[in-house]
């Protein structure tokens, strides 16, 4: 790994981890287009090394925002214990398709997640 890869890795762990915090939409948003894109890992790599990286800023945010009195530990906890169970049907999933099917499903997320953002935002805001 050279000095453009680690600038790489640190220019995508930084916007994402503002845009996680900003806006609240997952570091995976940019980690895993960023890794596949910047460093040339293959999508199934992208998304393992996006979960764990997840972590720990999902533990940075949760830290903060508590500190802000907007965290509800009940439901993060109900949702925290539940998680590995997704994570081990998903990693199954992941493992038994193709890397086409992997992207493509990737991109599908994407998208829905960007027209449900942008039409959020378009909604008055007292409605």
């Amino acid at each position: 790994m050279d000095g453009l890869d680690v600038t790489g890795l640190l220019a995508i762990g930084f916007c994402a981890g503002m845009l996680g915090g900003l806006v609240g939409v997952g570091g995976g948003v940019l980690f895993v287009p960023g890794l596949v894109i910047f460093l040339g890992l293959t999508q199934l790599e992208a998304q393992s090394t996006s979960l764990l990286a997840i972590v720990f800023v999902a533990l940075v945010g949760a830290w903060r925002q508590g500190r802000y009195g907007n965290l509800r530990v009940r439901d993060g906890l109900i949702v925290g214990i539940l998680s590995p169970l997704g994570v081990v049907a998903g990693t199954v999933l992941a493992n038994a398709v193709t890397e086409r099917t992997l992207e493509l499903s990737f991109a599908a997320v994407q998208l829905f997640f960007a027209y449900s953002l942008a039409r959020r935002a378009m909604r008055p805001a007292n409605g």
